[in-house]
């Protein structure tokens, strides 16, 4: 494995980091191989005399201190509790996206650059920051339009955050590909595919046309959902850097005084709040990722409104009709269905027993019978489902784990405005509707029509797949008869190849030794 230099570099200076703020202390020796242990006890040696918190939450500080990409890769670690565990990922929760705003004379740069023209042109008005994190900013501005002037929101993309990102990237992926190589226990948990997802959902969020694509497509499937709505696009003035919005003139639903001062029925927004993101999860597949009470807005209409689209979620067809029949199971107490759905769905393999399975799973719901329903938390069943499923080898579904982590949070912000909230009589509805529309005598239908133009498609492929068979059973042939050849140049260019990457990996491997040596001694002597 040829080790990139720079990102070996990096990579220590990360790990100084994390070694100064006392985050070594999360790992558990005995966790440890006997031979890692030394080299644990040597990172231990470089903390801080006097560091102050728990280990969870220096990791937050320690990606603070290291800079919007380590940022980034910590609020995407708090959805995977199958890899840093429920504590880390309650303190990684909390993790803030804040960054000192960068230069006005920057931003109007790009938004120039961006559509080619100036910003007087653009905006009749263009304010200072008002709100900044790793990705972008936000800037308050005025259009001119038919009716008037209109007030906006711009977001702009911090100027080299692509080049920022692809660097840190770089160093992600060395650290994946050695815990990998050198720590076999991790490969279950697969660290570059972990980080493969963290490339795609940082990638999606620095192109900021698909947030505006994130918000047309939830417009549209909210249009008449009821107390729930997405601010406008302004297509025109929306590029890859920029995005331009309609702005939400509300009060956060953080602040509940306000809101109950305003008149407003606490109990009924609580209700909207938590059927509209199951209706988003349930029925549209598709929900936003990122609903922390800084993002939800209640507007002077009295709707709450969802702002910052950069991170969403995506159910399909399984997994939607896999969150509805498990949430409706342990609502009517049919524990058997729900076992039975983990294994129709494919995540509990069948060499398991579906009997045991659902023992498991009434372990589960019967502690929840003749509590208060304000005690009885969805989203920490979920939590709990997932941890038994481990027992029963049921692999990892990022996508669930996501869903999962929206709805802690989702659920947080409901029980602040009704500490009561009843849950469970709250999502029966949603999900009622979800079963009756899909799995009753209507969705059998439309499962009967799909599958009659999926045969139809299928025959009419049926000649060219047929074709390209035979073409590579030919290939296969030939190569059989002939064997495998190579030319000359191909060979001669694999062993250049070859040869880099044995001095590569041995120059890290020294640059690796020396600099832990230094680091050691500097933290010794010091």
């Amino acid at each position: 494995m040829g080790i990139p230099v720079s990102a070996f570099i990096r990579l220590m200076r990360a790990g100084y980091v994390l070694a100064r703020e006392g985050v070594p202390r999360l790992v558990d020796p005995e966790m440890v191989p006997p031979s890692g242990r030394l080299l644990l006890r040597l990172v231990r040696l470089l903390e801080k005399p006097r560091v102050e918190g728990d280990a969870a939450a220096r990791l937050s500080h320690a990606l603070n201190r290291l800079g919007p990409s380590y940022i980034k890769l910590g609020q995407f670690l708090a959805t995977r509790r199958d890899v840093v565990g429920d504590v880390v990922a309650r303190d990684l929760e909390t993790l803030q996206d804040r960054l000192p705003p960068f230069p006005m004379d920057a931003a109007r740069a790009r938004v120039e650059a961006s559509f080619g023209r100036p910003v007087e042109e653009l905006f009749t008005s263009f304010s200072e920051p008002l709100a900044a994190a790793s990705i972008a900013q936000v800037h308050r501005a005025t259009v001119e339009t038919e009716d008037g002037t209109r007030d906006v929101a711009v977001k702009v993309l911090r100027p080299g955050v692509h080049h920022r990102f692809a660097r840190d990237l770089e160093s992600f992926y060395l650290a994946a590909r050695l815990a990998e190589r050198f720590a076999p226990a991790s490969r279950r948990l697969r660290p570059v595919a972990i980080v493969d997802t963290l490339a795609r959902s940082v990638n999606l969020e620095m192109d900021l046309r698909l947030e505006a694509a994130a918000l047309s497509e939830m417009a549209e499937n909210t249009a008449k959902d009821p107390g729930f709505r997405v601010p406008g696009v302004i297509w025109e003035r929306t590029a890859r850097n920029v995005l331009t919005l309609e702005w939400i003139e509300g009060t956060k639903l953080s602040d509940v005084a306000t809101i109950e001062a305003d008149g407003h029925d606490l109990i009924a927004l609580s209700k909207v709040l938590i059927q509209s993101f199951l209706r988003h999860a349930v029925r549209d597949g598709f929900f936003h990722a990122d609903m922390h009470p800084g993002n939800l807005f209640l507007d002077e209409a009295g709707k709450i409104t969802a702002v910052d689209f950069g991170i969403m979620g995506r159910l399909g067809p399984k997994e939607r009709r896999y969150l509805a029949e498990i949430l409706y199971g342990f609502i009517k107490r049919d524990y058997f269905r729900v076992a039975a759905v983990h294994f129709e769905a494919g995540y509990v393999p069948d060499y398991q027993d579906v009997a045991v399975f659902a023992q498991a799973i009434r372990a589960i719901g019967e502690p929840l019978q003749g509590r208060l329903a304000k005690d009885v938390s969805m989203a920490r069943l979920l939590t709990q489902l997932f941890e038994v499923t481990e027992l029963f080898d049921m692999h990892t579904q990022p996508q669930l784990l996501l869903l999962q982590k929206t709805m802690v949070v989702v659920e947080g912000v409901a029980r602040t405005l009704d500490p009561e909230l009843n849950m469970w009589t709250t999502a029966e509805p949603v999900i009622r509707d979800w079963i009756e529309s899909h799995l009753g005598p209507s969705g059998k239908l439309a499962d009967a029509a799909e599958g009659v133009s999926a045969i139809g498609q299928l025959v009419t492929t049926v000649p060219d797949l047929i074709a390209r068979a035979e073409r590579l059973s030919a290939g296969f042939a030939d190569m059989a008869r002939e064997g495998l050849r190579l030319d000359l140049d191909t060979v001669r260019a694999i062993a250049r190849e070859e040869a880099r990457r044995g001095r590569a990996t041995r120059l890290a491997i020294w640059i690796g030794a020396i600099s832990l040596a230094v680091l050691a001694f500097a933290s010794l002597s010091g």
